[in-house]
């Protein structure tokens, strides 16, 4: 063996077993301090630095992070085929199954939203302090008072996971096997997307499935994220297999798990219209659009009402969408920027209120990007698009926690032909954001944060507009 490609796989197989211990470490860090019934107060840095946490479980949180996140980032470079790949990121998931969960409590009340509707009730009408849930003290106080701010797919998911769970470990045990299940679905259609993508399979699943965001929030936090973005995967891939296009069969069921998806998480909506770009076959004028788009959209139609009305839930999930904006942190640039405004309208002894403003022009920046992203790319790679597009939902949005860091990565992974350091720096930052029982970091330092975001936006615009410029 050369000595070039012998180091290069002395640096996977050193990453390999880095990122195995970084595992182990998160398990014995998530057993000391991870998300427990009942509901405790969060470790943060003051109890930290107080002594309040104990001595092993800082340093197995920190050390596990460090060993997890430098494992990745070093061996995107040496990965030597994607069956290694797989089972290397498959080796990293097993430490943290048995152990609580980590990085949020957020599945303690996905347990109780399906415990609601498995007993009849609406969740969309109230929250748990209404309703009830024999495991309510395990539900964060931030959520007590919030109805289900998800799809109806994802309600009737967790009602059967409450169903076949019994009791509240069993419950969480099942949605972490639905979580499992939609990074599987996700696992099984890479090799589509990176064949359109012509990207190579090892990378893109290096970077889509061996992400600590992936084991840390997606399977042992089990958000409902993976299932959103196993479908949104499997759309996109079931779009793309069939040479030289789609049959209306195939566009129609494509549609249906979009529109499951969207019964998750209604931001999936965004990848519809990207959607509609990959199935038109290469070359195509815009003519060729409607078939793909009335398929596709009837579809998720199709597929989001019968969920509706089948479930009796109906369509009330649609009006709790706002509910999930109630988190204000800096993350969100939106956010920050009114967070800034609001800090020095404080200086001068003003009172301006200016975060729910900004979120608003968020939004609107939001959908004028999404048109220029779609038009931009409807002649040239429509799946990057896709993934440019649930990168834009993720940055422009009101609210950042740091799984939805999740949405883009699978199709960017497998999409993004050259330097990868501006996908993974970010999804670095967010894997290092929650402490084990959810403490999001980011609160410690919400000035300083906000206003280096701020900063960071302006120095973006600054040096478009620059670029811009016409020369002389």
């Amino acid at each position: 063996m050369p000595p070039a490609r012998l180091a290069s796989r002395g640096v996977a197989e050193a990453s390999r077993y880095a990122g195995l211990a970084g595992r182990v470490l998160l398990a014995v860090a998530a057993q000391l301090g991870g998300a427990r019934s009942p509901f405790h107060p969060p470790m943060t840095p003051r109890t930290i630095f107080a002594g309040d946490d104990g001595v092993l479980l800082p340093v197995c949180w920190l050390l596990g992070t460090a060993l997890l996140v430098g494992a990745w980032v070093v061996g995107r470079r040496a990965v030597p085929s994607a069956r290694w790949a797989y089972l290397t990121a498959a080796l990293w998931v097993v430490p943290l199954l048995p152990a609580l969960p980590l990085g949020s409590y957020d599945v303690y009340s996905y347990a109780c939203q399906g415990w609601q509707l498995s007993a009849g009730l609406d969740p969309y009408s109230a929250g748990v302090d209404a309703l009830g849930c024999p495991w309510r003290a395990a539900v964060s106080p931030t959520w007590l008072d919030s109805p289900a701010p998800y799809g109806p797919v994802f309600v009737v998911l967790a009602a059967g996971a409450a169903k076949i769970g019994g009791t509240l470990a069993g419950t969480v045990a099942v949605l972490r096997i639905v979580s499992v299940l939609g990074v599987v679905l996700t696992a099984c259609c890479l090799p589509v997307l990176a064949r359109r993508g012509g990207v190579p399979l090892g990378r893109a699943v290096w970077l889509a499935l061996a992400c600590p965001l992936v084991a840390v929030h997606l399977i042992s936090g089990a958000h409902n994220d993976a299932v959103m973005i196993g479908l949104l995967v499997a759309a996109l891939a079931l779009i793309v297999a069939p040479q030289p296009g789609p049959g209306l069969v195939v566009l129609v069921l494509a549609g249906v798990l979009i529109g499951l998806a969207v019964g998750v998480k209604a931001t999936a909506v965004v990848v519809l219209p990207f959607a509609v770009l990959v199935a038109v076959p290469a070359g195509s004028a815009l003519r060729a659009l409607p078939r793909p788009a009335i398929a596709l959209t009837g579809g998720a139609t199709l597929a989001i009402a019968i969920v509706s009305l089948t479930s009796g839930l109906g369509f009330g999930w649609i009006t709790n969408l706002a509910g999930s904006g109630a988190s204000v942190q800096w993350t969100a640039p939106p956010t920050a920027l009114g967070m800034t405004v609001d800090l020095i309208g404080s200086w001068f002894g003003a009172d301006l209120n200016a975060v729910p403003v900004t979120r608003v022009l968020g939004i609107l920046a939001l959908a004028v990007v999404l048109v220029v992203l779609w038009w931009r790319t409807r002649a040239r790679d429509a799946l990057l698009g896709a993934g440019l597009g649930l990168a834009a939902t993720v940055l422009l949005a009101p609210v950042f926690h740091p799984w939805y860091a999740t949405w883009p990565l699978a199709v960017l992974a497998a999409t993004v032909k050259r330097e990868t350091l501006w996908l993974i720096v970010p999804a670095a930052v967010a894997a290092a954001l929650c402490l084990p029982d959810g403490y999001n970091l980011a609160l410690a330092v919400k000035s300083q944060g906000a206003l280096a975001i701020t900063a960071f936006v302006l120095y973006l615009g600054v040096r478009y507009l620059r670029k811009r410029r016409p020369l002389g």
